[in-house]
């Protein structure tokens, strides 16, 4: 299999070290989920765990939730709603979605509030190596200490800083020493939840959070790391940068996997935007199979806008597949052979993730079922559709 990696820039073959991939996928901030945009990311990367299961890979899927955040406490506040029963609820809801989408269960879903005891080891050695300073209990990472940062992005120094301030930097804190600095212990402020640490009561910075839970579940490396590719400056840069300097491991991941932004009425979909389409509205009109088919005619890696009007041609081609499932194939002269189409399938998908192209084989085998003779045999060219489907998480009405 090929993979883009964000890192290199290419696309790249996949290799597993003794069989087993472990992959971590940053989740949502849960205060107002699950919107399409969100559904396009998770479910790229439940199709990769399916196919690489497929293929015999021993994969460890983590996925975390950013239980405490800086936009959770902006909308608890907004709402009246206290920060961890709104991070309940709207984490209840995304996986909801996600079960009713008929995503995979992950293997550990993994809430922040949890590794707050690993966020502070980190932070302590990185404050040993020198490469993180306290002040008036906040303890910050020091960009000047790494001479790599920036080796994910690839984005020169001076672009940084107005990037990061668009996500959640803030360049005006006076104990930074630098304003590209990022906090990785934010001490306590009125009416905030806190936890204790050495420099006192506070709460963890969101990059470290996602260090500790990667590295709790899948050690000081993971093999595919990922998420939207608004992350990958700074959240996955920053994660680089402590990770690889308070353990001393390189690299810290071994492929970066990003998807694309999803736009709607001209824009990125988003909720600060608030232009969003549910999966929850959606799944009320359509079949979760027409949900995914149109998903993953996009390919993760461009972005794409959604629009209303090409949802019925998705679920129209989602009952064909689900017909051509069902057809009653009573014939007993030879079967029908759609080993060509089952190839085309498996290219597509051993090419980065062609979805596109695979769900077109999909398409053309499902032709073929229907249009099939009634003395011929279809039973083992079902196989191979439910196989495929199965795949990409269409459930062709079972």
């Amino acid at each position: 299999m090929r993979l883009f990696n964000t890192q290199t820039g290419e696309v790249e073959r996949f290799t597993a070290i003794d069989n087993k991939v472990g992959i971590y996928v940053c989740g949502v901030t849960p205060y107002d989920t699950t919107h399409a945009g969100h559904a396009f990311t998770f479910l790229t990367f439940d199709v990769l765990v399916r196919y690489l299961r497929h293929e015999g890979y021993d994969v460890t899927y983590v996925q975390n939730v950013t239980d405490i955040d800086d936009d959770i406490l902006r909308k608890s506040r907004e709402t009246g709603v206290a920060w961890d029963e709104l991070g309940a609820r709207e984490t209840e809801k995304y996986l909801r979605d996600m079960r009713d989408l008929n995503a995979l269960d992950f293997d550990h879903y993994t809430r922040a509030t949890d590794h707050v005891p690993g966020m502070l080891a980190l932070i302590e050695a990185l404050i040993a190596n020198n490469h993180a300073y306290e002040k008036n209990g906040s303890v910050y990472f020091s960009v000047d200490s790494d001479p790599e940062f920036g080796k994910l992005s690839h984005i020169p120094r001076a672009e940084m800083l107005p990037i990061a301030n668009e996500r959640g930097n803030t360049p005006n804190d006076p104990n930074k020493r630098d304003p590209l600095d990022f906090v990785l212990w934010q001490a306590a402020a009125p009416g905030e939840p806190t936890w204790e640490s050495p420099w006192g009561p506070g709460r963890p910075g969101w990059h470290i959070e996602c260090s500790a839970m990667s590295r709790a579940y899948l050690g000081d490396t993971v093999d595919i790391h990922g998420g939207g590719y608004d992350l990958v400056f700074p959240h996955h840069e920053c994660e680089i940068a402590q990770s690889e300097n308070a353990t001393g491991v390189e690299p810290f991941a071994r492929y970066w996997m990003h998807i694309a932004m999803v736009e709607y009425q001209g824009e990125k979909m988003s909720k600060s935007l608030g232009n969003l389409v549910l999966a929850r509205d959606l799944l009320e009109e359509y079949s979760s199979d027409a949900v995914r088919v149109y998903l993953h005619s996009h390919h993760y890696r461009t972005p794409w806008e959604f629009r209303d009007e090409e949802m019925p041609e998705a679920e129209s081609l989602a009952n064909d597949l689900q017909e051509a499932a069902e057809f009653p194939g009573y014939g007993i002269e030879d079967e029908i052979d759609v080993s060509l189409y089952r190839e085309r399938f498996f290219n597509a998908m051993e090419n980065d993730l062609d979805t596109p192209t695979a769900i077109e084989a999909l398409r053309e085998m499902a032709g073929v079922i229907l249009m099939a003779p009634e003395e011929e045999s279809v039973r083992d060219a079902q196989r191979t559709l439910r196989e495929c489907a199965g795949i990409l998480g269409l459930t062709l009405g079972s």
